[in-house]
């Protein structure tokens, strides 16, 4: 099955699951994600504008400092004649840490840190559920975090912005677990999707962020992209229409190229593993510190203030700086420092505590590092590598693939904010080298290995891996047993009892044909009775309403029958003759069997 004819499937079972020619029915749910869209698309708005004031008001109008903005955003209001002071720089993410610490811990303290993990994590293991406080409280917190020097992103924020719409519209509406689930991911796609003007790659993010190996959501997808479209297009009806960066036609034409790419592969993995391990590790260390929550994030704050005191380009977003390197306007001194200043101040900012998203930096550091790399090679080989911005946008992607085993939304993310689609091929290549080289590392830790071990799957895939299997699968399983004559004496059967240790007996006629099967517990009653054993032959005991199965009848339909009567052996027959037995099959035996299974694929 292709995955074109998979995401149909999925599309169509959810959609037809309940009434299969119901219009309305269907109608009803493209409602329900295009709502999602629009408050997904309204809260981008929101949160855009907060960002971009609380920018003018602390960085701007307090410490004078203005950092440049992407072609595809302009400033809402006219920059200030406030002098630059680095010393206010220091003390700025201290009081937003403060501010955003007090707010998080005293009315919704899931809402810290960076938001994506929060919604993985509500899909994976809470049925879909967010309190429909957590995004209000996300949104002001993470804009005061970042709008006073916090480094951090928007897609968390936005994420949690539209999963808690998802989930909170789908709790009001009494929705199964199962439905909860995928309008939250629908609103963690709009909210991406519209927020980076990225509609195409938010909803394949929300499908593909999941999972740590290279797994879709795939039901998820078609309500994600419904969602994102709307949101997207809302967004862009207020601060306008394109993407994100503007790009120079970069296009890829020497196969020679991909060699440089290789190697900035290797060095985006090796960034992305110390990105990865300064973040945890300053988690970590703010976790084990005993003081109270609280002001945890002020002291991130401090120390991202120290930062950029001598290094301001780290602080608060970045994208402009990603901009400038895309037209070849930083040195490769200022893009390292970018690089590695950006993930400290991205590690203090929101690993003490602090409220923000991780995809924003990584679009930073990545590109720095691309640049670094792109410069480099111009240098020594100018005949090969002619465009060191090319590498700004193959080194976005790379990194944001080598730490969160995105591959393919992240290609598709870095395209649309880039506009740029003629560096498709060494993007491939550079994301599918990166995920190889780093699927042991994750920025989110919430995502599980794949759908077998998620447990919002458990129950399905237990359902799949038993239709999956027949009985002529267990054939080695299944013993022969010794058919008892109807009109055998108890008498006689006491004997036979006496010596065996089936507990199942299937009883035939004068022909040799299954009429009949009874247990060792049926017998009690007899047994305990010598006066009337010598009456009584095993046609008596018998039941005749025998529960039977065949070959090619699969394990979940053997199992209801093994549960239908708490019968713990089923009599095995000829597939066209009913009559004919084969032998007998234990449901002790079909349980390991399936946990073997279940095993031998979690190991492959």
């Amino acid at each position: 099955m292709t995955i074109r004819d998979s995401i149909k499937l999925k599309f169509n079972s959810f959609f037809n699951r309940k009434r299969p020619t119901d219009i309305a029915y269907a109608g009803k749910w493209f409602f329900y994600f295009i709502l999602i869209g629009v408050i997904a698309g309204l809260g981008s708005i929101i949160f855009h504008y907060l960002c971009q004031l609380g920018v003018h008001y602390f960085m701007d109008s307090i410490a004078g400092y203005r950092p440049p903005a992407p072609a595809g955003e302009h400033h809402l209001l006219p920059p200030t004649e406030t002098p630059f002071n680095r010393w206010l720089l220091l003390i700025l993410p201290a009081m937003g840490g403060i501010l955003s610490g007090w707010l998080v811990y005293t009315f919704a303290p899931e809402a810290e840190g960076h938001g994506t993990d929060a919604a993985i994590e509500a899909y994976h293991s809470k049925g879909g559920y967010i309190r429909s406080r957590v995004p209000i409280i996300k949104t002001i917190a993470s804009a005061i975090t970042l709008t006073t020097g916090g480094s951090g992103g928007r897609e968390g924020p936005i994420a949690q912005i539209g999963a808690g719409f998802g989930s909170f519209l789908a709790t009001k509406l009494k929705l199964s677990k199962r439905e909860r689930r995928i309008m939250l991911a629908a609103g963690i796609g709009a909210g991406v999707g519209s927020i980076f003007r990225a509609p195409l790659a938010g909803a394949l993010f929300a499908a593909e962020v999941l999972y740590r190996d290279p797994e879709f959501e795939s039901e998820v997808i078609i309500p994600a992209g419904i969602s994102s479209v709307v949101a997207y297009c809302i967004f862009c009806l207020v601060f306008g229409w394109g993407s994100l960066f503007e790009s120079p036609d970069f296009k890829f034409q020497n196969p020679l190229e991909l060699g440089p790419y290789i190697i900035l592969s290797f060095v985006l993995v090796g960034t992305g593993i110390f990105y990865i391990k300064s973040f945890y590790g300053v988690t970590h260390f703010f976790k084990s510190l005993n003081i109270p929550p609280h002001f945890k994030p002020a002291i991130g704050g401090i120390m991202t203030g120290i930062i950029g005191f001598f290094l301001p380009s780290t602080l608060a977003f970045g994208y402009g700086f990603v901009q400038m390197a895309l037209h070849n306007d930083l040195t490769i001194k200022f893009l390292l420092f970018l690089a590695v200043g950006k993930i400290l101040t991205t590690s203090f900012s929101i690993g003490s505590g602090g409220s923000g998203g991780v995809f924003g930096p990584s679009v930073v550091i990545g590109g720095a590092v691309g640049g670094v790399v792109g410069k480099l090679f111009n240098q020594f080989m100018p005949k090969i590598v002619t465009e060191p911005g090319a590498f700004v946008v193959v080194g976005m992607a790379g990194f944001f693939t080598a730490v969160s085993n995105t591959p393919i939304s992240t290609i598709i993310f870095v395209s649309e904010m880039t506009n740029s689609y003629h560096l498709l091929l060494p993007s491939l290549l550079v994301c599918s080298l990166s995920y190889l080289l780093s699927q042991k590392w994750s920025i989110y830790k919430k995502q599980v290995k794949r759908k077998i071990d998620s447990p919002a799957h458990a129950g399905e895939f237990i359902v799949d891996i038993l239709q999956a299997l027949k009985i002529k699968n267990l054939m080695h399983l299944v013993k022969k047993v010794d058919l008892i004559p109807e009109d055998m004496p108890f008498s006689k059967f006491k004997q036979y009892f006496s010596k065996t240790k089936q507990h199942y007996f299937p009883v035939m006629d004068q022909h040799e044909r299954l009429i009949g099967i009874f247990s060792s517990t049926d017998i009690r009653g007899v047994l305990f009775s010598k006066e009337i054993e010598s009456l009584v032959v095993m046609k008596d005991i018998m039941t005749s309403d025998i529960i039977v199965t065949t070959p090619s009848e699969d394990l979940n339909t053997a199992l209801h029958k093994f549960t239908e009567k708490n019968i713990d052996s089923l009599p095995v027959v000829e597939e066209d003759d009913h009559g004919m037995l084969i032998g007998m099959l234990n449901r002790r035996e079909v349980i390991a069997f399936y946990n073997r299974q279940l095993q031998r694929m979690k190991n492959k």
